[in-house]
């Protein structure tokens, strides 16, 4: 794991919750000639990007580039492996901002409260990773499986699946009665 900095971890800390794996507002008190060094290094290195900033959605601007448009830094993800978070949706919120709308299509709604979950990343070696990973494999795993390999207690195991995984994270879950292992889940 590389080196960084308090201020560098907070940063790319609090990107990682957010949506999109926006990296503004910087912390407070950051600004200035300050902010330039901490910004610049971490696009050297390869842990922020510069893109173009939605301002219909309301997102903060990095800079203004003169034409009336600015850009906005988000995480990358290697910037979140730096920290130690396995990038889930990182890949998926890059293609949707480099994608180009639609001429025909109507807007995206604007609301908070819209239904999509929002990208979240996971961190490796956690019983959450575990349990994707448990779910992955082409045999699946049953409630007792994953009881065994989390120490968790039934209900535990049923509710991460419910709630963390297809609610949270959106991930398709599918569930099977097998002989002798009773219901099987497995990520479709």
């Amino acid at each position: 794991m590389p080196k960084l900095t308090d201020t560098q971890t907070i940063i790319l800390s609090r990107a990682a919750t957010r949506p999109g794996n926006l990296a503004m507002p910087l912390p407070e008190g950051l600004h200035g000639a300050a902010a330039q060094k901490a910004v610049t290094a971490m696009i050297t290195r390869g842990w922020l990007e510069e893109v173009d900033a939605d301002l219909r959605r309301g997102e903060p601007l990095w800079r203004e580039t003169g034409d009336g448009h600015g850009t906005t830094l988000v995480a990358t993800e290697a910037g979140l492996e730096a920290i130690g978070i396995e990038p889930v949706a990182a890949s998926a919120v890059a293609t949707a901002r480099g994608a180009k709308p639609q001429p025909d299509a109507e807007p995206a709604p604007t609301t908070e409260a819209n239904d999509t979950p929002k990208p979240v990343a996971i961190r490796a070696g956690t019983k959450q990773a575990q349990i994707i990973a448990l779910l992955q494999r082409p045999e699946g795993a049953s409630i007792a499986e994953i009881v065994e390999a989390t120490g968790w207690l039934a209900h535990s195991a049923r509710g991460l699946i419910s709630g963390g995984l297809k609610k949270k994270l959106g991930l398709q879950i599918t569930s099977v009665k097998e002989q002798g292992r009773g219901s099987v889940y497995r990520i479709g």
